[in-house]
């Protein structure tokens, strides 16, 4: 297994995360580059955020997008209308395309849930040409997250299980500073250009906070599921009061910041 996201329904998965993935996605393409007619590959596609996001632009030749979930790979299936655009579900370290095939290799918030995160990075520099672009992008869990941070800093207060869970979830793969940079270079890429993309998660109430984690989607949400009743109630109870900070439930924004490199395939 190349993944470590746990993922149930995509419905679930997209208020928890693909909203967000959006709109760091537009910021991801800027930094990491296009040009006209070329063949991109977006590696851990999700549901389709950076997938669709690339389609918008009418001048690329070819995108192929790749993820280890069925789920997520038959959710953005479904949603694809773009003939250029071409979805399987393959492992992020064994991709399944010829050397040189791509101009550009884009992996969008999947790199610190792949455990063998280099050995992915070595097979985007494979699949793309020489002189192509290999650029990823993954939030900062630690230090650049403070809504997430406030939920599992929370959770980490009630427990033992807590405090392994805030310790898995701050240090994944990829995710302190200057270690997705580290391990391009590691992988023979050149040119690496290291920088920081941040946007706004804008909540509209505490249930649109906690919903898709309550559900049990992804990490914090696969602790939650595992909770006995009590344990859960607690938890829902300290989380909620975290959220709401001493004010009525309503809106809350909260700033987040992810990691990105961009590099040259030699």
């Amino acid at each position: 297994m190349t993944s470590s996201f746990n993922i149930h329904d995509a419905a679930g998965y997209e208020q928890l995360m693909g909203r967000w993935s959006r709109k760091l996605a537009l910021q991801f393409i800027d930094f990491a580059g296009l040009a006209d007619g070329e063949k991109v590959l977006d590696v851990g596609c999700g549901t389709g955020s950076l997938t669709f996001t690339l389609g918008r632009n009418a001048a690329l030749g070819a995108i192929d997008a790749i993820d280890y979930s069925p789920i997520f790979v038959e959710e953005a299936i479904r949603r694809n209308a773009d003939p250029r655009i071409r979805i399987r579900q393959a492992d992020a370290c064994a991709l399944p395309f010829e050397d040189g095939a791509f101009d550009r290799a884009l992996a969008l918030l999947v790199l610190h849930f792949v455990p063998e995160a280099g050995k992915a990075v070595a097979e985007m520099r494979r699949v793309v040409r020489s002189g192509g672009v290999v650029a990823a992008a993954v939030w900062d869990h630690f230090g650049g997250m403070p809504g997430m941070r406030m939920m599992v800093d929370t959770v980490a207060g009630l427990g033992e299980a807590g405090r392994q869970l805030r310790s898995r979830y701050c240090f994944q793969p990829m995710m302190q500073p200057g270690e997705m940079k580290r391990t391009f270079v590691e992988q023979g890429l050149v040119d690496v250009t290291e920088t920081e993309l941040m946007i706004r998660m804008d909540y509209q109430s505490f249930d649109d906070y906690w919903a898709p984690i309550a559900a049990g989607e992804g990490p914090l949400g696969k602790h939650v599921a595992m909770l006995d009743a009590a344990e859960r109630a607690r938890t829902d109870a300290a989380v909620r009061d975290a959220y709401e900070a001493g004010r009525p439930d309503g809106p809350r924004s909260f700033v987040s910041v992810a990691w990105a490199c961009r590099a040259i395939a030699p």
